[in-house]
């Protein structure tokens, strides 16, 4: 891990502890990296019903009402606990969602323990929804 993507996971894992979820014990943290450097964090937030909310768009929702437009990447952890991480990619729901705010180099870093992998938007979403 290099320097930043170290902070953006110690971000994550501390953010990972307010996490909400009472049904599947499964934490979900993610830190979003603006253009400029701004970061700002969210974590999944469940219920009873299906209008639970994921990490990223958490993150994105909390980064785009400060009117932030320009991301440049997202580092996401996920796991039972932050000692316990596996890689945890985006749904199809988030990927499409963040796709609509992102350019083809936005990055998407997933944590399995303490290896970091990268990939694209596009990678991720190769035939997303555009108009």
């Amino acid at each position: 891990m290099n320097d930043e993507q170290k902070y953006d996971y110690n971000l994550s894992k501390s953010a990972m502890k307010n996490a909400y979820d009472p049904y599947s014990n499964f934490k979900v943290s993610a830190i979003l990296t603006t253009k400029n450097g701004k970061k700002y964090s969210g974590v999944n937030i469940a219920n009873q019903g299906i209008q639970s909310i994921c990490a990223e768009r958490v993150a994105f929702a909390k980064a785009i009402s400060e009117g932030e437009k320009e991301f440049s990447k997202i580092m996401i952890i996920g796991g039972k606990n932050e000692h316990s991480l596996i890689e945890c990619l985006p749904c199809g729901y988030c990927r499409q969602f963040m796709s609509e705010f992102v350019d083809n180099n936005f990055i998407i870093e997933t944590v399995n323990n303490d290896d970091v992998k990268q990939y694209k938007i596009d990678q991720l979403l190769p035939y997303g929804f555009k108009l």
